[in-house]
């Protein structure tokens, strides 16, 4: 594996008048990190929330929702593996970045049209198409973290990626806000497909305009590897602390018991509930919105506190939600819900990406992004196939007595199981990891009020009142 860019030295931006200087290579790199972000948001919200929709409209089963969801992701993170191993191929890490990115613009195109050239094998060239872009996008992913974490002090990791978190969640809230008006624009004149176009190719071209970017910043090269680099097999047994291994086991298994409802809430949203497209993207929306106004204050909490405390509270909460669903299907109470799900899971999000970075040596960050990466898409992959699995067992109704519940469909019973087994992996493995860094040391009640939208409401309550 080969180093990091050098950082740059004083005497790099000192000049001999007062004109402005160049942008250092750190400075650059951290900007970068933030416009990314806005660009890779215009793809999600434009086009990666809507995947799922467009299988649906080439017709596709709920096996193959849960391949659409699991395939992409769990090849996608083995080109992790691949990106750390062939490093050193790259003049830098941001070449090898680039050529990622690239590789993502141009893979909309075969997600787009293969599927409406060959419309009766629609699906599974979707399905391919999806797996090609996800490869790239995780290619990137062991270089763009290594070099963007160098560049940050360990207690302002939390604030910088709520700050790049909360420019993704805006830009993704308005162009999933744009993208649902014109699907379903186009639904009610029979054009769907037009709108799925414009839609794609909205989201290629962010990305090159991301590649793009990336070629005006001047970023050090690689240094020459290290003559002996540890295999991830030696890495995995000697490299890490006990510590990170239970981390590796939570984060896994909670990503397995999320994706056994994960694929199929636009399934339940879209085709049991029969919600307008409008409607779905509001659904969504409320979601991002959830995490655009708590991201900095996870981050903070997280900075402060540690991320084990951010998973603690975050990987409990996260179990309630998915149940909730259970208990009405009105749309309203559906996006507030949702809205509810994008804060925890802002915070969970922060927590299980930050834990990685604090918990393993500066030199082995990449391998512990790509292996935590592969741990995650294998639990991904079990969840979303016992998912389309249970889909096919559990019956619409339930009795105990008599009492009787029947919901519209069985997704939601799938759904309260989901949220029961995040209950269970948080509750056994939470305890069986520590937090990695010196951090403020808080009591699990003192720190109950410390968390976002609790924290304001006590800060609102203890505000003095001003007499006329």
């Amino acid at each position: 594996m080969t180093d990091h860019p050098a950082l740059p030295s004083p005497s790099a931006e000192q000049t001999c008048d007062d004109r402005p200087t160049a942008l250092s290579p750190l400075e650059s790199g951290r900007r970068f990190g933030i416009r990314d972000g806005l660009f890779q948001a215009v793809a999600q919200g434009g086009g990666e929330h809507y995947l799922s929709a467009f299988a649906l409209l080439l017709s596709a089963t709920p096996f193959q929702l849960s391949i659409l969801s699991a395939i992409p992701q769990l090849l996608g993170t083995w080109a992790q593996l691949i990106s750390v191993k062939v490093s050193h191929w790259f003049p830098s890490q941001a070449s090898q970045v680039y050529w990622g990115i690239l590789g993502q613009s141009v893979s909309w195109i075969p997600i787009l049209v293969l599927p409406l050239l060959w419309p009766e094998h629609g699906p599974w060239l979707l399905i391919g198409g999806v797996a090609i872009y996800f490869t790239c996008s995780h290619f990137t992913s062991p270089a763009w973290n290594s070099f963007i974490t160098e560049l940050l002090d360990p207690n302002e990791r939390g604030a910088y990626f709520a700050r790049r978190s909360r420019v993704v969640a805006i830009t993704s809230l308005l162009m999933l806000c744009l993208a649902g008006a014109l699907l379903s624009l186009c639904e009610t004149r029979d054009l769907l497909w037009i709108g799925f176009t414009i839609c794609f190719l909205t989201a290629g071209l962010s990305r090159s305009a991301s590649a793009f970017l990336l070629r005006t910043i001047t970023i050090s090269p690689h240094q020459a590897p290290r003559c002996n680099p540890t295999g991830f097999l030696d890495f995995l047994r000697t490299g890490v602390s006990h510590n990170f291994r239970h981390f590796l086991l939570f984060s896994g298994l909670m990503h397995a018991a999320v994706l056994i409802a994960g694929p199929f809430f636009v399934l339940y949203l879209i085709q049991d509930l029969h919600l307008a497209h409008w409607q779905y993207g509001t659904w969504v929306a409320a979601g991002i919105l959830g995490q655009f106004l708590t991201l900095p204050s996870w981050g903070q909490f997280g900075d402060r506190f540690g991320n084990k405390a951010l998973l603690t509270f975050t990987g409990l909460l996260v179990a309630f939600l998915p149940m909730l669903y259970l208990f009405s299907s009105a749309w309203l109470f559906l996006v507030t819900v949702n809205f509810f799900g994008g804060v925890v899971w802002a915070g969970l999000g922060l927590g299980l990406n930050n834990y990685v970075f604090d918990a393993v040596q500066p030199r082995d960050r990449a391998k512990a992004v790509a292996v935590s990466s592969i741990v995650n898409a294998v639990g991904w992959t079990i969840g979303t196939i016992a998912g389309s699995l249970l889909i096919t067992a559990i019956p619409n109704r339930l009795q105990v007595g008599t009492f009787t519940l029947e919901p519209v469909s069985n997704l939601p019973l799938i759904f309260f199981l989901s949220g029961l087994l995040r209950l269970i992996v948080s509750a056994t493995l939470l305890r069986t990891f520590h937090e990695p860094r010196q951090v403020e040391q808080r009591t699990h009640r003192r720190l109950l009020w410390e968390l976002p939208m609790l924290k304001s409401l006590r800060q609102f309550s203890r505000r003095p009142t001003s007499s006329n």
